[in-house]
């Protein structure tokens, strides 16, 4: 253990108190849906395992997680490769069945791949041409499309979304050139182009590679009124909810909407809604708050690392997390499509939220050890 009391005094203890006050966002949500108090009492058990989780992170120098990158990733690629054959939930292969938990081997491979990234890129950050030329980044891209790939064919789209947000984060703190972004950029823009003209002229071949439910999903987004008590009935009635939430909320033990089940998933995907209508405007308002704070202390964690790995972890960490943010946001008050993306530290499940705790604790690692090396 490396654990002294110079580091403790370092402790970005502001992160640890928004973690507890997320905690109290995600107690009201999940007993204000259909899931009710029972499962709000065991996300507090999966909280308490987390903050011992994070704990443990605490009491290793964190540059033993540059050092473990390797086998972590590779360990998370069998997990993926594994529970392809695991038995369907839910349609996808997604989660391993462990008696009384599920366990999603994407959750944690999310932090194996930043760690991985971040290790490859701190032994080059040395080098003032390490991404002079567009297929230096080639392997980078790769650590990353082999674990997306894997999500993708659960199928889990939502998740493997995610991992394009670390990307970008990373990159841009490695200092990506902007004729490079320009590439990407056209590159996505070239793939859109090309899946229309398919949508248009060859939907047959668009919908082998798109799935029917997938597209449902955006034609939905756009337009719930399609089928208000079809296919457009979980963003309708989410959109209704929130509304009727109006500035304070109808109050914690008010029956709402989403309490008598109104609101699918209200627990995990939309639980958003759940804490909009309890809580109104202000209470959501303030959760949105939170998380700006969240993001900015660990923005300010990156940029005070005492070594590139550090900056570039946390940097993963910030992609992450934003995205994921603002994507559940998004598709609970229909600026995004419906993706099945938690919000993390709010939504029920023990897996994304232990990972999270884990994830939390290696950003406030690295914070505490960000005196630089001295030699005495």
């Amino acid at each position: 253990m490396d654990l002294e009391r110079r580091h403790l005094k370092n402790i970005d203890w502001a992160i640890v108190i928004i973690m507890v006050a997320l905690g109290a966002f995600s107690y009201v949500g999940i007993a204000g849906s259909a899931a009710g108090v029972e499962k709000a009492n065991q996300q507090v058990l999966w909280y308490v395992i987390g903050f011992i989780v994070l704990g443990g992170t605490l009491l290793f120098d964190y540059r033993i997680y540059s050092n473990l990158s390797y086998v972590l990733y590779g360990l998370g690629i069998i997990l993926l490769l594994g529970v392809l054959k695991a038995p369907a939930i839910n349609n996808t292969h997604s989660w391993y069945n462990l008696g009384p938990i599920l366990f999603q081997p994407s959750e944690p491979m999310k932090l194996f791949t930043i760690l991985m990234v971040a290790r490859y890129m701190a032994k080059r950050a040395e080098d003032p041409h390490r991404y002079r030329y567009f297929y230096k980044l080639i392997p980078i891209a790769l650590l990353v499309a082999v674990p997306l790939f894997l999500i993708l064919i659960q199928p889990d789209l939502g998740t493997a979304l995610v991992y394009t947000g670390m990307l970008a984060t990373m990159l841009i703190v490695g200092g990506i050139r902007l004729l490079h972004v320009l590439y990407v950029g056209g590159m996505v823009g070239g793939l859109f182009a090309g899946m229309t003209l398919l949508y248009e002229y060859k939907r047959e071949l668009f919908f082998k590679i798109i799935k029917p439910y997938q597209w449902d999903r955006v034609v939905f987004w756009l337009n719930p009124d399609l089928e208000p008590m079809g296919r457009g009935f979980q963003l309708k009635q989410s959109l209704i909810a929130i509304g009727s939430g109006q500035l304070f909320g109808k109050g914690i033990d008010t029956p709402t909407q989403a309490s008598f089940g109104w609101v699918p998933v209200g627990e995990s995907d939309f639980i958003f809604t759940v804490i909009a209508e309890k809580l109104g405007f202000v209470g959501a308002g303030f959760l949105m708050i939170l998380f700006f704070f969240l993001i900015y202390r660990m923005v300010r964690i990156a940029m005070e690392a005492k070594d590139p790995f550090g900056s570039y972890v946390v940097a993963g960490v910030v992609g992450m997390l934003t995205f994921q943010v603002f994507e559940n946001i998004g598709m609970n008050i229909q600026l995004m499509p419906i993706t099945g993306i938690p919000l993390p530290f709010i939504s029920y499940g023990g897996s994304s939220l232990v990972t999270n705790f884990l994830i939390i604790g290696v950003v406030l690692n690295i914070g505490m050890r960000k005196d630089k090396l001295r030699f005495d």
